[in-house]
C-alpha cells in the first residue's frame, strides 16, 4: 500500500463524505477506495470512519489523522514543486469553477497564456452561476463575485470592479438618455435577480435610490447581456460583463457622474485545505489579467 496515496484517498473520502464521490474524483472504482481505507485502518490498528445509513463520519482518531494527512499531502506537493524548480512550471490537474459569463469574457480568452506558461498542467473549468460546494465537487479554486456568504471561506480578493448602468445606442435613441437616477423610473429595466429592482447611487456623499420597473428579469448574466444587446432596456452590471461591447462602443455607460456600489472578485479555496501552488498560481494569473 502506497502510504501517501492512501492518505490522499482518506482525505478525499472525509471531504466528500462518500466512497463513491471520492472514487469519482480520484478516477478509480469505489471498491478500490473501500479496500484502501480498510488497509489503512488495518495498518494503523484504529477505526477511522463510522459507516451508517447517513454516510461516513470520521472518528476522533480519524479526524486527527485527517488533519495530519492533509498537511502532509500539501507538504509533499510543495516539496515536488520545489525539487522540480520554479522554471519547470506546474503539473497535474487544476479544477476551477467560475460564473459562466465572467469566465467566457474575462478568463478563457487569456487561458492560452496560462497554459503556455505551464505546459504540464491540465485545467478543468466548471462553468456554473450557482455557488457550488468546492470540496464535494473537487474544486481547487473558485472565482466568485460579490459578497461572500460563508464567513469561514478561505478567500483572497483579486480585483474590485466598477458597476455601471449600460444600454445600447438604439434603446437610448428611442427612449431618451436619463440625466439623474430618478429618470430611470420611466425606463425599461433589464433586471438581474440578484440585484433586485432598487438601485442605489452615490454622488458627492449624497445617496439616491430609485425603484425600477421592467418586464424581464434574469437569474444569470447571459440573459442580461442578450436582453440589453437586443435593445430591450438598460441594466446595472459590472463592467466585466460587457467588457467587449464597452470597448467597441456597442454598449455605453450612462449616468457616469453617479457611482454604484463596486463589486469584488474573490479567489475562494476549499475550507480546511491549504491552497495548492497550482491554485495560487491561477489566482495570481487572473489578478494580473484584471489589473
Amino acid at each position: 500500500m502506497d502510504r501517501l496515496q492512501a492518505m490522499a484517498s482518506f482525505v478525499r473520502v472525509v471531504e466528500t463524505g462518500s466512497f463513491s464521490q471520492a472514487a469519482r474524483q480520484i478516477g478509480v472504482g469505489q471498491p478500490a477506495i473501500s479496500k484502501t481505507i480498510a488497509q489503512l485502518e488495518d495498518r494503523l490498528q484504529v477505526r477511522l470512519l463510522i459507516r451508517s445509513t447517513h454516510g461516513l463520519t470520521p472518528t476522533d482518531a480519524g479526524m486527527r489523522f485527517y488533519e495530519r494527512a492533509k498537511a502532509a499531502i500539501h507538504e509533499a506537493d510543495e516539496a515536488e514543486l520545489e525539487a522540480k524548480g520554479a522554471g519547470s512550471g506546474l503539473s497535474g490537474r487544476l479544477r476551477v469553477c467560475a460564473a459562466t459569463t465572467f469566465a467566457r469574457l474575462m478568463v478563457i480568452p487569456y487561458l492560452p497564456e496560462f497554459m503556455e506558461r505551464h505546459p504540464d498542467l491540465d485545467v478543468d473549468i466548471v462553468l456554473d452561476d450557482r455557488v457550488i460546494d468546492l470540496v464535494s465537487e473537487g474544486i481547487d479554486i473558485g472565482l466568485r463575485m460579490g459578497e461572500l456568504t460563508d464567513s469561514s471561506a478561505v478567500a483572497r480578493r483579486l480585483a474590485t470592479g466598477r458597476r455601471s448602468v449600460v444600454a445600447t445606442h438604439a434603446y437610448l435613441e428611442k427612449h431618451g438618455v436619463p440625466n439623474v437616477p430618478a429618470d430611470l423610473a420611466a425606463h425599461d429595466a433589464v433586471v438581474y435577480t440578484q440585484l433586485g429592482r432598487s438601485w442605489t447611487f452615490c454622488r458627492n456623499g449624497t445617496e439616491a435610490s430609485v425603484a425600477v420597473s421592467g418586464r424581464v428579469q434574469f437569474s444569470a448574466a447571459e440573459g442580461i447581456r442578450a436582453a440589453v444587446k437586443a435593445d430591450m432596456g438598460l441594466a446595472v452590471t459590472s463592467d466585466w460583463m460587457f467588457w467587449p461591447e464597452l470597448q467597441s462602443g456597442e454598449v455605453i455607460r450612462i449616468l457616469e457622474d453617479w457611482e454604484l456600489p463596486p463589486i469584488d472578485l474573490w479567489a475562494v479555496f476549499p475550507t480546511g485545505r491549504l491552497a495548492s501552488a497550482k491554485a495560487r498560481a491561477f489566482a495570481e494569473f487572473v489578478e494580473q489579467v484584471l489589473a
